[in-house]
């Protein structure tokens, strides 16, 4: 499988607040480029950012090694989130090894979206005091910065306002899933079929196991609107080149990508380290879909983000740089 270098992803360093000031501008249109080029980029992490993501693998870490009886008890057919076990989703036809838990909007059973029924609104089933705070924390990172990637995009794209498309994610459905995955094994030799994430902006996060894989921007290649019931991205592209590894790299957050992206965690046996599992995480905003990790947690990590940006009605093609 062909891997493009790291060192070749672009990493990028955000503001601590987006006004729409020049350099803002020109940062926004350098996004835009890696975006269009390479259907990801990076963004760099501070200190406290990879504190709380350290905190929320490790919790997740200690959730997934209880006993599967114990974490089948955390499920909820109101809202959805909580636990799914390993092979209980499919891709493409094919079962998928990660175990799972979904944290879609966290709220309480008198809110005005549960008594209307809301899809995927309630309470989520958490394992404890302490998953549930490290898990949100982690969660408002991540959307405190889809807010100035959006911003950001906004003024790449020159839509003239930089709360375009911030409007259209005010109080959406923003969710995160958490994925472990197992170790080598005669059993477990699949990670994640090829699919193609869902949402406005993906960001996500991986421990130093790696193996994520993207798909980047091909030119003739016809990418599924995977909304549609007709045209699901599941399994495709998955044995074609090119592929892109995400090759984990301490203090850097990001990955992201204007294109439907698509995405898949290898086999283990093409994981740099195949006796390791990993753990990961999705997170949405409306439009952000999620974060993964992996099984073990150094001290700097990188968030990655990837999906795609459906302009809304009255806005033109965006421009290219």
């Amino acid at each position: 499988m062909a891997a493009k270098n790291p060192s070749d992803l672009q990493t990028f360093h955000l503001p601590e607040s987006i006004n729409g000031t020049e350099a803002e501008v020109h940062l926004a249109r350098r996004m835009m480029r890696a975006w269009q080029a390479d259907g990801i980029f990076q963004v760099a992490t501070d200190p406290v950012q990879n504190r709380r993501t350290t905190a929320a693998m490790e919790a997740s870490r200690r959730f997934f090694a209880e006993p599967l009886e114990f974490k089948s008890r955390h499920v909820s057919d109101l809202t959805y989130s909580g636990y799914i076990a390993s092979g209980a989703e499919l891709t493409a036809g094919e079962a998928d090894y990660s175990e799972i838990f979904t944290v879609c909007p966290d709220v309480p059973l008198a809110d005005p979206r549960v008594r209307a029924q809301w899809p995927c609104h309630g309470p989520v089933p958490w394992p404890g005091g302490a998953y549930q705070q490290s898990m949100r924390t982690f969660m408002g990172e991540l959307g405190s910065i889809g807010e100035k990637l959006l911003k950001l995009t906004a003024l790449g794209l020159g839509l003239g306002d930089l709360d375009t498309l911030t409007r259209l994610t005010n109080g959406g459905w923003h969710h995160m899933r958490v994925l472990r995955f197992p170790a080598r094994s005669q059993q477990t030799s699949r990670g994640i079929g090829a699919h193609t994430d869902y949402g406005l902006l993906v960001i996500a996060a991986q421990d130093d196991v790696g193996g994520l894989y993207i798909r980047p921007p091909v030119d003739g290649e016809w990418r599924p609107r995977n909304w549609l019931e007709t045209e699901s991205a599941a399994g495709r592209y998955e044995n074609e080149e090119p592929w892109t590894y995400v090759r984990p790299v301490p203090n850097v957050a990001l990955r992201t990508w204007l294109e439907p992206v698509t995405a898949r965690s290898p086999p283990a046996r093409d994981r740099p380290d195949r006796s390791a599992r990993r753990l990961a995480t999705t997170s949405a905003l409306t439009c952000v879909d999620v974060s993964r990790f992996g099984d073990r947690a150094p001290v700097g990590r990188p968030l990655f983000v990837s999906g795609w940006l459906r302009l809304p009605a009255g806005c033109e093609e965006p421009p290219m740089y």
